[in-house]
């Protein structure tokens, strides 16, 4: 959004993916434990089902197009209303709302960028010193924080469209602002399986797994991702973690062996988190535990290219 030219990166094509097999572009209906009944009517029998529906959030963070040319239109045109202004208001302090604050400071340094969130602290549970390298980083942006309050009531304008408004939070507080992001509320992609017929979601629309991640009651049906219920942060390289496994273990039972493979959250939280290209805070496994990532290594990891190297090696050139 802030660098439309590169916007493109981020997206790849499915037909450079499968050398063998198909992509068959349509919404999940239903599933049940011999396959899936999709929204046009066909069924797809399967002998191994793997749920990776993931989870919808806010735009600008996920688009809101399922077409890669409207997805960037969408992001040009949030690019020319966020240009023209002074002022920015995110709702939402977590990873999303720093990371785009990061992001808009690095294009535009002279912006004066607000997050608000109800939340006491930043990234609780992380190290203090992650958390304190992430004040002072935010800090010699120029970027507002504000936390343990919440807005009386919505700005004005829509979301990612430009127009002076001025917002009162619950302690008083008079924020004037000419464009807001919000950065919160994620909802699990899981309605397909409302209707009961493989599995009961729990109040957040998660699945219940085991430790080698099959939906619970069936070793050929398995799910990744944002979708399961392991007590864990949902984050993208989590998510990798589980299809590793679950690549092993249907590999397994296709050779006639009994799966091995299993996943433990860690006991710690870790995080990669950008502040635009050239710095960010993170918290790292290691042997010894958690370790703090230092910036430079935060930038090669993930913040230069937002990950797109490894999809590069993982899909192929794209033309």
């Amino acid at each position: 959004m802030t660098r439309p030219e590169w916007a493109a990166n981020m997206f790849f094509p499915f037909e450079t993916l499968l050398t063998q097999g198909r992509v068959v572009r349509d919404r999940a209906a239903s599933v049940d434990p011999s396959g899936v009944t999709l929204a046009s009517g066909e069924r797809v029998a399967a002998d191994y089902v793997v749920l990776a529906t993931g989870s919808s959030y806010s735009y600008p963070a996920k688009p809101v197009s399922d077409s890669i040319s409207e997805a960037v239109d969408d992001l040009r045109r949030t690019h020319k209303e966020l240009r023209q202004t002074d002022r920015v208001l995110i709702l939402g302090a977590g990873p999303v709302g720093l990371e785009l604050a990061g992001e808009i400071k690095e294009v535009w340094p002279d912006k004066h960028v607000t997050i608000v969130d109800p939340a006491e602290e930043l990234l609780p549970g992380f190290k203090p010193e992650v958390v304190e390298d992430l004040h002072g980083q935010l800090d010699a942006r120029g970027v507002e924080v504000r936390l343990g309050t919440r807005l009386a009531v919505p700005p004005s304008t829509e979301a990612g469209q430009a127009g002076t408004f001025t917002v009162t939070t619950a302690g008083g507080e008079e924020i004037t602002a000419d464009i807001w992001f919000r950065a919160h509320g994620t909802r699990t992609n899981s309605g397909y399986l409302a209707d009961g017929k493989l599995t009961t979601l729990n109040p957040r629309g998660q699945v219940p797994v085991t430790e080698f991640l099959n939906v619970k009651g069936y070793d050929h049906v398995y799910a990744v991702g944002d979708i399961t219920d392991v007590p864990e942060a949902k984050m993208a390289g989590y998510a990798m973690q589980h299809a590793e496994v679950v690549v092993k273990n249907i590999i397994s039972r296709l050779n006639g062996e009994q799966p091995s493979a299993t996943y433990q959250p860690l006991p710690f939280p870790m995080i990669l988190l950008p502040l635009g290209p050239n710095g960010g805070v993170g918290q790292l496994p290691s042997p010894e535990g958690p370790f703090v990532a230092p910036p430079a290594m935060v930038s090669e990891y993930k913040g230069a290219d937002l990950f797109t190297g490894r999809f590069i090696e993982q899909f192929g050139p794209t033309a």
